[in-house]
C-alpha cells in the first residue's frame, strides 16, 4: 500500500468535490486519509498502481461517479522514421526485456514534472519492487538521436555523467560512489557487463536500473517530447507499466507514438489492445449474493472503466491486477457499492472451540515462562547465507521473494541463533523459547512439503545438565515419560548430544552447541539447546 497526495485544485478541474462526492472516494477502493483546502491524500492498494497519479485517479473516479464511463480509448500514432529500438542479445542474461514509447506535444511545468517523477518513483517502489522487477527511464527526445539500442557493455567502457553529478563516471564508479548507484548496486551485483541505452551517436542515455544521464535523461519545463522505456525481467509487467505512464502523459495533452521494437520478435510498443475475460452472471450473483441482470452488469462494469459485451469483458490495458473472473466480480461489487449490501447472518449453526494442539502449546508456553524463559517469534523464512546449517542442503526456496529471506526454515535453531547473535550486548543469562512452524521436504505429501510445530529452548551460558533440568521439569509437569539416547548431530558437540525418545519415536534432540558453530554466529558464551517436534506430544495426549 502507498499513500499519494494530490492537489485539490487539479481534482476539482474535472470533479466537483462536494460532501457526497468526497464520501465516495473511500467507496471507490481508495481510502481517504485526509482532505483540506489544498490537498487530498488517499491510500492506493498494491493492486491498483494505475491510480497512483492524479490523472489515473481522475480517470477511474470519474467513471465510478457515472461520468466518462466505459473503456477509455487513447489514440496511438504509428512510428515515424527511426522510431526504433534495437534489443541486443547481450542483455538477455542480465535484464532481458524492454518496451518503449514516444510522447509528443507535452506542455510541462514544474508541478507536472514533479508529478511525473513521483509517479515514476511510486511505480518503482510498488510494482517495480525497488527497480528489481521494473525500472523506468524518461528522456527529453530533443537531446537524443534515434534509433536507440539497448545492449550490455563492460563497466569500464560505460562512461557518462549521471544525474546530479558534476563529473563523468564509469559504470563501476557509479555503483561505488554515486548515492543512487550505491543504493541500487545490488541489482547489478555479480554481472560482468551492465545494460545501457545508447542513441544513434553512441551517446549513453542511462544505465538501467540505476540512473539516467545528466545530459540526455533530465526532463525540464522546456521538454516538449519524451522517449519512455521500461526494462526488467517480465515483459508483460513492463507493458502494463509503460501503459500507465504513457496514458498519464496523454492526460497531460501528450500524443502517444508507437516504437518499432526489434527484439527476438518484432513488435510495436505500446499496444493498447485490451485483454478479454469471460464472466458468468450465475457466478457473479452466487459470489455477491445478489440478483443482478445482464443490463445491470453492463452498467456496473462501465463505472469501473470496462467494456462489456455478451459475457465478455474488455480490460483496460493499464490494469495490472485482472487475472481472473473473481477480480472483475470484485470491481462489480465496488461499483454496486459496499454500502448497498444488506448484512445477513448465515443460516448455519457453528460452534468454535480451542483445539487440543493450541491448549498443549499454551500450556508449554505457560510452564516455560514460569521458568523465566523469554518467548520469541521469528520469521518463517531464513536467509540464503544461513543455508550452510541445513544438512545436505535440502532447502525449500520461495519464488519471487522481495527480501533476503527466501528459504523456508527447516528448524527453529537457525532463527534462534540469529536472534542471539543480534543481541550480544544484552544481559546474560539469556533463556529463550519459541513454538513455531518448520518446513521440510517430504515426497509422500501432495505438496512434497511437510509442515509441523516445533519447540526450541535455548539457554546461554548453559551446559547439557542445565538443559536437561528444564526438559525434566517440562515433561514431568506434562506427565510425559521419555528417554535420551546418545547421538551425533551436525553443529552440536559429540558426546554431549542426545536424541529425545517418546513412545519409541525420536521427537527431537538435546545438546550443547559446538564452539565452531558458536564462532560462526559470533557467539561467545556456551549454549545448550532443546528442539522437539510437538507432533509426537500431540499424539501422546490424543
Amino acid at each position: 500500500m502507498t499513500n499519494v497526495v494530490f492537489q485539490r485544485k487539479d481534482i476539482e478541474k474535472e470533479i466537483k468535490l462536494d460532501e457526497k462526492t468526497i464520501e465516495k472516494i473511500s467507496l471507490f477502493g481508495t481510502p481517504l486519509e485526509r482532505i483540506d483546502s489544498k490537498e487530498i491524500e488517499i491510500e492506493v492498494f498494491p493492486n491498483r498502481p494505475d491510480l497512483i497519479s492524479s490523472q489515473g485517479f481522475i480517470r477511474g473516479f470519474k467513471a465510478f461517479l457515472g461520468k466518462s464511463t466505459g473503456l477509455k480509448k487513447y489514440p496511438l500514432i504509428k512510428p515515424e522514421k527511426n522510431f526504433k529500438v534495437i534489443v541486443e542479445k547481450s542483455v538477455k542474461n542480465i535484464r532481458p526485456y524492454t518496451v518503449c514509447a514516444i510522447v509528443k506535444n507535452l506542455l510541462l511545468d514544474e508541478e507536472k514534472i514533479k508529478e511525473i517523477i513521483e509517479l515514476q518513483e511510486k511505480l518503482h517502489l510498488t510494482i517495480g519492487r525497488e527497480r528489481k522487477k521494473v525500472a523506468i527511464g524518461i528522456y527529453p527526445l530533443e537531446k537524443i538521436i534515434l534509433p536507440i539500442t539497448y545492449k550490455a557493455m563492460k563497466p569500464a567502457d560505460i562512461k557518462f555523467r549521471p544525474l546530479d553529478s558534476d563529473k563523468e563516471m564509469t559504470g563501476l564508479q557509479i555503483l561505488q560512489k554515486h548515492p543512487t548507484g550505491i543504493k541500487y548496486s545490488n541489482l547489478l551485483k555479480g554481472f560482468k557487463e551492465f545494460p545501457v541505452f545508447v542513441d544513434a551517436k553512441n551517446k549513453i542515455l542511462s544505465m538501467p536500473p540505476i540512473i539516467n544521464s545528466e545530459e540526455t535523461g533530465k526532463v525540464t519545463k522546456d521538454t516538449k517530447s519524451v522517449f519512455v522505456e521500461c526494462s526488467g525481467q517480465d515483459i508483460n509487467t513492463l507493458k502494463k507499466v509503460l501503459n500507465i505512464i504513457v496514458t498519464t502523459l496523454a492526460e497531460m495533452q501528450g500524443k502517444i507514438y508507437q516504437v518499432d521494437m526489434h527484439d527476438d520478435k518484432k513488435f510495436l510498443s505500446p499496444n493498447f489492445e485490451p485483454d478479454k475475460i469471460k464472466i458468468s452472471l450465475e457466478n457473479i450473483n452466487k459470489l455477491l449474493g445478489l440478483t443482478l441482470k445482464q443490463k445491470d452488469i453492463s452498467g456496473l462494469l462501465a463505472k469501473m472503466g470496462y467494456d462489456y459485451k455478451i459475457d465478455m469483458v474488455s480490460i483496460p490495458p493499464w490494469r495490472t491486477d485482472i487475472i481472473h473472473e473473481v477480480d472483475i466480480i470484485e470491481d462489480i461489487a465496488i461499483a454496486y457499492g459496499y454500502d448497498n449490501f444488506i448484512p445477513e447472518i448465515p443460516n448455519i449453526y457453528t460452534k468454535g472451540q480451542e483445539s487440543k494442539e493450541s491448549k498443549i502449546k499454551n500450556k508449554i508456553a505457560e510452564l516455560l515462562i514460569g521458568l523465566q524463559l523469554t518467548e520469541i517469534s521469528t520469521y518463517h523464512l531464513i536467509k540464503q547465507d544461513e543455508v550452510k546449517m541445513i544438512k545436505n542442503n535440502r532447502i525449500i526456496e520461495v519464488q519471487n521473494s522481495k527480501t533476503d529471506y527466501k528459504i523456508l526454515r527447516p528448524n527453529l535453531l537457525i532463527p534462534t541463533l540469529r536472534i542471539l547473535s543480534e543481541n550480544l550486548d544484552n544481559e546474560y543469562p539469556q533463556k529463550l523459547f519459541e513454538i513455531g512452524r518448520v518446513f521440510n521436504i517430504n515426497e509422500k505429501k501432495e505438496t512434497e512439503i511437510e509442515e509441523r510445530d516445533n519447540l526450541i529452548i535455548a539457554l546461554t551460558p548453559a551446559n547439557f545438565t542445565e538443559a536437561k533440568q528444564v526438559l525434566d521439569y517440562l515433561f514431568r509437569t506434562l506427565s510425559i515419560e521419555y528417554t535420551i539416547n546418545e547421538t551425533d548431530i551436525s553443529g552440536l558437540i559429540e558426546g554431549r548430544t542426545g536424541e529425545i525418545i517418546l513412545n519409541n519415536e525420536n521427537i527431537g534432540y538435546i545438546g550443547e552447541i559446538h564452539p565452531k558453530t558458536l564462532n560462526n554466529w559470533h557467539l561467545k558464551m556456551p549454549m545448550s539447546v532443546i528442539e522437539i517436534n510437538l507432533e509426537g506430544i500431540y499424539k501422546t495426549f490424543n
